[in-house]
């Protein structure tokens, strides 16, 4: 198998993996979020460390923990990617999976936006047509709900700061998990330690299979991204682009089909605004890199 139809094939099981999640997570109840948050950051600390051993990766973990500007922005990564996970179990297990998914399919317009603010990037017309089509769609969905959509724009807002910060730091997937986890691990250690005081804990008093399942939450954290990491190391970003939209998808679908939450027309007429923002956003994106590649394969010619 060649390296591009590896990195594809990784990719899509990282996304599809990712949008399994909406029916894992309610298998972990009756534990709450932030007991299934601690035992996510717990576990993928002890499930990455024992993989860092097996490939001898501590160097850049060393190394990460040495350097002040990368352990400051790991930090920041660290606090986002936590909240985003706070959210989306609370999503998930209080029926708000179709507007999770909403998160994800905005996620790449507001990942856009943070480069003009952040990176002075320029849009072209196109990109802008997209950014304003999602802006419509979050007013005609702010209708429908009765308030803004503040769970998609949580994970949206959350998930596009976190991958600004790991751009800011050329750390690996394996060792920036272990550095972001292992800043987390002591505030996930205390309240593990205050719900197991207060009685209200549900790991080890749930049975041995609510303990598992608890325990590999670690696993199903590090092995998406970890795939995920090789996908964006062997392919276009066009085509990681592409793949992306398969976990949203999958989410909305399982809210819908499977856990039966609404859909009204006019809830369905705000995805629909979304997703011809993503079309569009998506058109622009591979003609972009379809004139790159043309311009990187003609001769320059050289003067005489």
């Amino acid at each position: 198998m060649d390296e591009r139809r590896t990195g594809v094939v990784a990719g899509l099981a990282a996304y599809l993996l990712w949008g399994l999640f909406p029916l894992y997570f309610p298998l972990l109840e009756p534990a709450g979020g932030l007991e299934i948050v601690a035992h996510r950051v717990a576990w993928s600390l002890l499930f990455v460390g024992l993989l860092l051993t097996v490939l001898r990766g501590w160097s850049q973990v060393r190394a990460a923990f040495t350097d002040g500007r990368t352990l400051l922005v790991l930090s920041g990564a660290a606090v986002l990617i936590v909240i985003n996970w706070l959210v989306f179990v609370f999503a998930v297990n209080s029926g708000h999976v179709v507007e999770s998914s909403l998160g994800y399919f905005i996620n790449p317009l507001v990942s856009v936006l943070l480069g003009v603010v952040v990176f002075r990037e320029r849009l072209r017309r196109l990109q802008w047509v997209a950014v304003a089509l999602a802006a419509l769609a979050v007013v005609v969905l702010t209708v429908d709900y009765g308030h803004p959509p503040w769970i998609a724009l949580a994970l949206a807002g959350s998930f596009g700061l976190y991958g600004l910060m790991k751009k800011l730091v050329r750390v690996e997937a394996a060792p920036g998990l272990f550095v972001e986890t292992a800043l987390v691990f002591l505030p996930a250690l205390v309240v593990i330690a205050v719900l197991e005081a207060r009685g209200t804990a549900a790991f080890g008093h749930e049975g041995a299979g609510n303990a598992v399942l608890l325990a590999l939450s670690g696993v199903a954290t590090a092995v998406p991204l970890l795939l995920f990491a090789a996908a964006a190391r062997r392919v276009p970003l066009s085509t990681v682009g592409l793949l992306q939209y398969v976990n949203p998808l999958m989410q909305l679908a399982i809210g819908v089909f499977v856990l039966g939450e609404p859909m009204p027309p006019a809830r369905l007429v705000g995805f629909a605004i979304v997703w011809l923002a993503l079309v569009v956003f998506t058109a622009d994106t591979l003609r972009q890199a379809r004139s790159t590649r043309r311009d990187a394969a003609t001769p320059v010619p050289v003067g005489i």
